[in-house]
């Protein structure tokens, strides 16, 4: 299993990053708000979780540790799989993740497309004594530097739905956060990403 990725950013995306170690580009799948400390030509060392499927081998990489641990905690719940774990990551940090388990909070958790209910009280139920309180820490959230060419509104929207949700609740949150675009010269598509994360979590 590869652990950690160490090398310079090549690339990055609305949702992975490629990072170049010894001249083979790595694609890591993240959330935003990992992806938006990362900045082309940076050196970077990324806690990384290897799910290995019969079509196919899928790296995703982390902030810190944290980040980390607590995406394969979420692994191991019924019906969670890789992409819902990434999901509620990318709408809650992981003491958010950790308090929204251990008081029972099923509306916390609802707030991530794919988990209904049942799902959530799932979750709780399998995961309330062992994923731990919180640590008190919280994540560095960085805006991603620079801009991308394409219009920000259809890169928000992609990612959006990338991470599971309709297109309708995207064309929503992107509407919402319109004016927050509006005033930047050129509109950080990371941010404007968070922006819209935020207010999907709080419909």
């Amino acid at each position: 299993m590869i652990a950690f990725v160490s090398g310079k950013v090549a690339g990055v995306t609305l949702t992975s990053a490629v990072v170049e170690v010894g001249g083979v580009g790595l694609e890591l799948h993240c959330t935003p708000n990992t992806l938006a400390t990362l900045g082309l030509g940076d050196p970077v060392n990324l806690p990384t979780s290897m799910i290995v499927r019969e079509e196919s081998l899928t790296l995703f990489g982390f902030l810190d540790d944290d980040e980390k641990s607590v995406f394969e905690m979420l692994l191991t719940a019924s019906g969670v799989g890789p992409k819902i774990a990434q999901a509620m990551l990318a709408v809650h940090s992981p003491d958010e993740l950790r308090r929204a388990v251990t008081t029972e909070d099923v509306k916390a958790l609802t707030k991530v497309p794919g988990i209904g209910q049942k799902g959530a009280q799932r979750i709780i139920l399998e995961l309330k004594d062992r994923i731990g309180a919180p640590t008190g820490g919280s994540a560095v959230r960085v805006a991603a530097p620079g801009s991308t060419e394409a219009p920000w509104r259809g890169q928000v929207h992609a990612g959006l739905v990338g991470l599971g949700w309709s297109a309708k609740e995207a064309e929503k949150a992107v509407d919402n956060i319109a004016p927050q675009a509006e005033t930047q010269d050129q509109p950080d598509v990371g941010a404007l990403l968070r922006s819209a994360l935020r207010s999907l979590s709080k419909a």
